[in-house]
Order: C-alpha cells, then sequence, then structure tokens
C-alpha cells in the first residue's frame, strides 16, 4: 500500500548556462525576481566550459524548441551557475491515508498546494529574467528538462498573464514536466513534484530496448498530459484509489490505476516524486478458460 513520504521537500534547481556570467548580477537578478528563499550556488558557479553540458542539454528533450542558436550557446558557453528555489512543503491531497482535522476541511490543502505553483511559477520568472540579463541556455535539473530561449520566455510571459489556477496549472506542466521517459515496459514522467502531485506511467506492454512506433509514443504522450492536468486541476482527482478504471472518451480502452511509490530514484535525488505514481496498465478481458462447475 503506497505511503507518502513527508520528509521529502521537493525543489526546483535550476542550470543556467552563459558567456561572462557575472555571479553579483546573477544572485542580485535571482533576489529582485525570485524572492525570499530563491539562492544562487556559489560552490559550483564556474567561469569555465564544462564540455557536459552539450550532452546533457541533448537528454533533457531539448531538440524540441531548440534552435541553432540555443544549441550554439551551449556549445560555446564559458560560465555555469545553478539556482536553487526554497524547498517546497508537502501537500497532502493526494494521500490515501490523509486525516482532515475538524474545522481545517479542504483550505489547507489549497493553501500548501497554491504555494507549491507560487514557487515554480516564480522559478519560471527568474529563468526568464536571466535569459533577459545575459544567460544563453537553461535547464530545469529537478526533471532534466530544458526548453529553447524563446520557449522559455513565452511560457513565463504565459504564466505571468495566467488568471486563473487550471490556466497557470497547464502552463508550469508544459515548463517543468517531462515526458516521456522509457523504463522498461513504462512510459512516464517525471517533475509533477515541482507541481503538488504524484507522476503518470502508462504500461505499453513494450519490452526494454524495442523501437516503439511514433504513433504509439504521440498516443501515450498525449495520455499522460490528460491526466496529468487532471490531476492538477480536478478535485476529484484527490479522491482516486487503487483499482478504479479510466477512460479518456465513453467508447475509449478502459485503464486500471494503481498508486506505486517512486522506486527508480534515492531519496536524496532532485527527480524524487514522493507523491510516487499513478500507474495505469490496460483493462484486458481475461482469456482464461472457465473452470467446470
Amino acid at each position: 500500500m503506497f505511503r507518502q513520504n513527508y520528509e521529502v521537500y521537493p525543489r526546483h534547481v535550476l542550470c543556467v548556462l552563459g558567456s561572462g556570467l557575472d555571479f553579483d548580477v546573477v544572485e542580485k537578478v535571482v533576489a529582485e525576481v525570485g524572492g525570499p528563499g530563491f539562492s544562487v550556488d556559489l560552490e559550483h558557479f564556474q567561469q569555465a566550459h564544462d564540455p557536459r553540458m552539450p550532452r546533457s542539454f541533448d537528454a533533457s528533450l531539448a531538440n524540441v524548441s531548440f534552435t541553432e542558436s540555443d544549441w550554439g550557446a551551449v556549445e560555446t558557453h564559458d560560465s555555469v551557475v545553478y539556482v536553487l528555489s526554497p524547498p517546497m512543503r508537502q501537500n497532502n491531497a493526494f494521500d490515501l491515508h490523509r486525516r482532515v482535522m475538524v474545522g481545517h476541511g479542504d483550505g489547507v490543502f489549497e493553501e500548501v498546494w497554491d504555494r507549491t505553483f507560487d514557487v515554480s511559477r516564480r522559478m519560471l520568472a527568474v529563468t526568464a529574467a536571466l535569459l533577459r540579463s545575459g544567460a544563453t541556455a537553461a535547464k530545469g535539473e529537478s526533471s532534466g528538462l530544458a526548453h529553447g530561449r524563446e520557449r522559455w520566455l513565452t511560457l513565463a510571459d504565459r504564466a505571468a498573464e495566467a488568471r486563473d489556477r487550471e490556466m497557470l496549472a497547464v502552463i508550469l506542466f508544459h515548463a517543468w514536466v517531462k515526458r516521456p521517459l522509457l523504463d522498461g515496459s513504462l512510459l512516464k514522467s517525471c517533475g509533477m513534484h515541482l507541481l503538488g502531485a504524484p507522476d503518470v506511467q502508462i504500461d505499453i506492454g513494450s519490452p526494454a530496448g524495442k523501437p516503439l512506433p511514433a504513433t504509439l509514443v504521440g498516443e501515450v504522450v498525449d495520455l499522460i498530459d490528460e491526466v496529468a492536468l487532471y490531476l492538477l486541476t480536478e478535485r476529484r482527482a484527490r479522491e482516486m484509489s487503487d483499482g478504479e478504471g479510466y477512460r479518456s472518451t465513453p467508447d475509449g480502452p478502459r485503464w486500471i490505476m494503481e498508486r506505486h511509490p517512486c522506486l527508480g530514484y534515492e531519496e536524496d535525488s532532485f527527480f524524487f516524486n514522493p507523491y510516487g505514481y499513478w500507474r495505469f496498465t490496460p483493462d484486458e478481458p481475461s482469456t482464461s478458460t472457465p473452470a467446470e462447475p
């Protein structure tokens, strides 16, 4: 039975590249835009080219929105700096064993959850501000996801203009959640812990290492997106339980949902999700022969 691990506090770690980055300038921008709790890691600040960065960005789905200019910035950088958000207190909206204190109700969940959204929105604003102040590339280390410069700026501008929680949830999801990642027979997301929710796994029944048809990957990504946004915006999502069924449409395929802990990463990993995963397995009819009466 899944139990939420409340001893882990998710946080954003942002890797920023540039040419001639000035630590004091970066620190000032982070303090002004991020606000209390945001900091710059002085220990790992380096004014030198890091040869690992091209491969690191290549593994972060950067090609989805990177231009030649973005790749050039990664190849020619001579400065690396890391920005940290404050640790984010967990909400217990997805804790199957939660006990609500009399008189508090869901307001307690919403308050903590909204603070998580606010930290993620502010980190997105910090990313854009740094790119507008001399940085040339950025990657979210807490989900392993990078965007091109223009994509970062567009997401940050949209988040600043968002007028309701649902709209903000969509923007933050696309900013910070990486998908799909292949793990054996599972395609999954990584980064939902930065939005206070479980990640999503889809069991596709394919052995590890076997090439997947592009159409299948596209369908699974659509399902991951649909479920993840449901978790972030629908109150009913907080009441889901193991063994329930899920359909995208009334006549669509039925999936069985199971809650699992985050076993793929150590608890001290930036990728670790204390809310665990919702795993979706196809609900296929039994092919076994009924027993004789």
